[in-house]
């Protein structure tokens, strides 16, 4: 298959971020590379037209800001984010049973269960510490390595397991860690990882943020290469394809790449999409770039756009009848505009009028998403930020298979196609 470097780069983003912290410094780094000057939340700010720049929270939440050349009037939005479903430690998560050492585990979003069986698994995050001249410190941790796994049961000992069996994840999902072990190996295996990776020695582990992560890489596969396997792809394509359109905009216009945390689990934190994060950081550069005061604030959000990129459900070989059958979006078949009546996603004709006229003036082809009407409906932060700051909004995905398993498919065109539909976006010069 020939090789594309856009699609080495998306390969390189997902293997190297496991968690949303890792991710979100993964992106600050090109950020930088890009010349991105980062602000800090707790200083003031002195901002100037024409500049780059961004701010993280909780270090897992990012907005990227590239300010206009003129006054600002406009924001032309992108948003994703920055957490996936999957399995994260407990605080006390060492526990022993027939003679292993496992760690005790919460699931974090509405993960797809079975698929962890049997998985080569890593363990990643961060972990706070107090070093040994009283300095409190947070790290990255990143185990690259198949350090724990969670054993299926035979089927000589459970005849019903191809029957439909419920997975209870608190007494059957449990990762093996070491044979032999007591709970005290926990905190000794995590120290010498901390010396390995940071040579960190004599600090006291604090408190910890880990989630197990499967370590099978990300991949091209299918004959010609077609389609892109990895974990995490709901939703670190997303973050992907936006800071990809933010680098490759021409500049002139206000643009603003924001990257939540916490959607899988609601989006109710200060980090998330319903928290006050992305409103926090436009109130501060609206008062130095733009109309000031709360009118002049919402005029600036009411002349603005934004599109809320979360994959979307694609036609399913297997289960053609779990799509309306006039809404079955393909995978490579370009984006994929998701509607619902009941405002789970935030698209209106308008919003969706003017990326379908995006999608036309750079040639990509343009789907559409309904759920089953005797179906439930997911959602993303278009909604939430939607209700949160009063912007005019459209949800659009990649088309996926598999979404929230250990391991997730798209169509390996289609990361060029949104990429070229945003990017157009950013550089548009009218929005209304």
């Amino acid at each position: 298959m020939p090789h594309d470097p856009t699609l080495e780069r998306l390969l390189t983003f997902l293997h190297c971020s496991p968690t949303p912290w890792h991710a979100v410094a993964n992106m600050c780094k090109r950020l930088e590379q890009a010349g991105y000057r980062r602000l800090d939340e707790t200083q003031p700010w002195q901002l100037s037209p024409g500049q780059r720049v961004y701010v993280t929270r909780n270090d897992s939440s990012l907005v990227a800001l590239q300010l206009p050349t003129d006054r600002l009037h406009a924001l032309r939005m992108l948003g994703a984010h920055s957490d996936s479903p999957g399995l994260r430690l407990k605080p006390n998560a060492a526990q022993v049973s027939g003679g292993w050492l496992q760690l005790g585990v919460e699931v974090y979003g509405g993960a797809l269960l079975a698929p962890w069986f049997d998985r080569d698994l890593g363990l990643a995050g961060r972990v706070h510490l107090r070093r040994e001249d009283g300095r409190l410190q947070g790290v990255l941790l990143n185990v690259e390595r198949p350090v724990a796994f969670v054993p299926s049961l035979a089927i000589h000992l459970d005849r019903e397991a191809n029957n439909g069996r419920a997975i209870n994840p608190q007494t059957q999902m449990a990762p093996v860690l070491l044979q032999g072990g007591d709970p005290g190996d926990l905190e000794r295996l995590l120290k010498r990882w901390l010396y390995e990776q940071h040579n960190i020695e004599n600090a006291a582990i604090l408190d910890f943020e880990l989630a197990l992560y499967d370590t099978q890489p990300p991949a091209r596969v299918g004959v010609e290469g077609e389609l892109i396997a990895s974990a995490r792809l709901d939703n670190l394509l997303s973050c992907f394809i936006g800071l990809e359109a933010l680098l490759a905009s021409d500049g002139r216009q206000a643009a603003v790449l924001v990257a939540n945390d916490h959607e899988e689990v609601g989006s109710a934190s200060a980090c998330g999409a319903q928290g006050p994060f992305l409103g926090d950081v436009l109130r501060r550069v609206n008062a130095q770039l733009g109309e000031t005061g709360e009118e002049g604030f919402i005029r600036l959000i009411q002349s603005s756009r934004l599109i809320s990129c979360d994959n979307a459900h694609a036609l399913h070989p297997n289960f053609i009848d779990k799509h309306d059958a006039g809404h079955g979006p393909a995978i490579n078949g370009g984006p994929v505009i998701k509607v619902n009546a009941n405002q789970r996603y935030a698209t209106n004709s308008a919003t969706s009028a003017l990326f379908r006229d995006l999608c036309h003036e750079v040639g990509v082809p343009v789907q559409t998403f309904v759920t089953r009407a005797d179906m439930g409906c997911g959602s993303t932060i278009g909604p939430i930020t939607a209700t949160e700051l009063g912007v005019p909004t459209l949800d659009v995905g990649v088309a996926q298979w598999g979404m929230h398993s250990i391991r997730e498919t798209v169509g390996s065109r289609d990361i060029a196609y949104l990429t070229r539909a945003l990017t157009a976006f950013l550089n548009r010069a009218e929005l209304l």
